[in-house]
């Protein structure tokens, strides 16, 4: 699948490891639900740090995507959900390690909660 990056000067340059937009002029679209830290065997929320939820919330969208038929380059769009907005960089730094360039376009969200305690969670639109 190949993906049109687009990127104006008329707008802010993305502040981490996403794009402005990107087009998906063919294929197969999903529209992945929401993944938080759980681990699959168990169904209970990663035991560890913030970063370990964040780690294992792609790992569980990445088997998704698997499941789809494709791969984390298949990516368009992220929606990342934050408990706490000032861990904003800690998310950019490990989205950094899974993503690869072009990245994909991408929202982040600060709510209240999330299910299980979770302090992250991920959907992903993706196109095979």
């Amino acid at each position: 699948m190949s993906k049109q990056i687009i990127h104006t000067e008329r707008a802010p340059s993305a502040v981490g490891p996403y794009s402005q937009a990107v087009g998906a002029p063919q294929g197969k679209t999903f529209y992945l639900s929401g993944q938080i830290g759980l681990e699959p065997q168990t169904g209970s929320l990663i035991e560890g740090s913030f970063q370990d939820q964040v780690r294992q919330a792609f790992d569980n969208m990445q088997a998704v995507i698997e499941a789809c038929g494709g791969d984390l380059s298949h990516v368009v769009k992220l929606t990342l959900f934050l408990t706490d907005l000032s861990r904003f960089g800690e998310v950019n730094s490990i989205m950094a390690e899974v993503f690869s360039e072009p990245y994909p376009a991408r929202s982040t969200v600060g709510v209240s909660s999330l299910p299980k305690g979770a302090e992250f969670e991920v959907e992903a639109i993706v196109v095979v």
